[in-house]
């Protein structure tokens, strides 16, 4: 497993918490709290990106 650093956890109101991380090799990482080792990696610069679309609403027509 790679050396991440993560977050405290990110809870939504009703819905599952979520991690964000990162390591020294400048990778991010989402996961289910708990579920740590099953995680989503990508760059930051792409994690920063699927953030700020989500900001603005880019993905609303997903819920």
């Amino acid at each position: 497993m790679p050396d991440i650093t993560w977050e405290d956890p990110f809870c939504a109101e009703g819905s599952a918490c979520f991690r964000f991380g990162t390591d020294p090799q400048g990778n991010a990482y989402i996961a289910i709290a708990g579920q740590e080792e099953r995680y989503l990696s990508d760059t930051r610069e792409a994690l920063r990106a699927l953030i700020t679309d989500i900001k603005a609403g880019r993905a609303d027509h997903l819920l």
